[in-house]
């Protein structure tokens, strides 16, 4: 365990600039964004007063107030996300590679450690995961402090519903990444889990076998999703309760023989 934890806090701190990078990028974007949809939507609200001669009613009842959901489906919002998944997706292989191709090959000092070579593995995906974790906790903190940005650049009668757990919640995308309740955040997380747990098995194929590992790679990858769409062929001879519980089962099973895999491989077959 300890030699574990070791591990884990290695990896976090390679990839705190990386990390720290990320919640920059976030924070920028996501701030700039809001006060550029406000002043937009204020510009726009004065310029439309002013040119039809209308009055504040009038200009609410034809075009609508401004509210949160439109700052979080905006651009300014989602891609910063976009953009820190895609590269979380691309840090899963890069968390592998960089030991192998790097300056001194360290991941021959990381197997030559007095440790289970399993922990390697472990410690990874626990990076990951942490670094996933840590910046959905900061997206968390930005929200509040978005609203009340929204709040002091518009004026109350300008402003529509105004809670962003109902913003959240108004688009899917961001429903799966910040989820509203506690099953609904097991599954995305334990979806996703379980493909990092298949990336890192691939990624292991690859480095055991080279080009046929690839093409074992992807070929235990495609058998985990089709194990995992089986329940559904047969999904209107079970009551939803029992589909759920059933793909809970076949998510543990591909987890767990993903990790069985990957212990064979880093025992017997990637060498130093």
């Amino acid at each position: 365990m300890k030699s574990y934890l070791k591990l884990v806090d290695f990896e976090i701190n390679r990839a705190s600039r990386f990390f720290g990078s990320l919640l920059v990028i976030v924070a920028i974007s996501q701030f700039a964004g809001v006060v550029v949809r406000s002043k937009t939507y204020l510009s726009e609200a004065s310029r439309v007063m002013r040119d039809q001669s209308i009055t504040q009613a009038e200009f609410l009842t034809s075009h609508g107030t401004i509210s949160f959901s439109q700052i979080v489906t905006s651009l300014w919002f989602l891609a910063p996300i976009a953009l820190s998944a895609a590269l979380l997706i691309l840090y899963i292989f890069f968390i592998w590679y960089r030991d192998w191709f790097g300056k001194n090959t360290f991941i021959y000092r990381l197997l030559m450690l007095p440790t289970v070579r399993i922990n390697i593995f472990f410690a990874k995906a626990t990076a990951i995961l942490l670094l996933v974790l840590g910046l959905i906790a900061f997206q968390l903190i930005l929200l509040p402090l978005q609203q009340t940005l929204l709040e002091s650049l518009v004026p109350a009668e300008f402003i529509g519903y105004l809670d962003y757990h109902h913003a959240l919640n108004s688009f899917w995308f961001l429903s799966m990444i910040i989820p509203h309740s506690f099953d609904q955040f097991l599954v995305s997380y334990g979806i996703g889990i379980m493909a990092v747990f298949l990336l890192f098995t691939a990624i292991l194929f690859e480095r055991s076998f080279r080009w046929k590992g690839i093409v074992m790679g992807i070929l235990f990858i495609l058998f985990a999703g089709l194990l995992l769409l089986t329940p559904f062929l047969v999904g209107e001879m079970l009551y939803p309760k029992e589909l759920l519980l059933l793909e809970g089962v076949l998510l543990m099973l591909i987890t767990a023989l993903s990790i069985v895999i990957s212990r064979f491989l880093l025992n017997k077959k990637v060498t130093v």
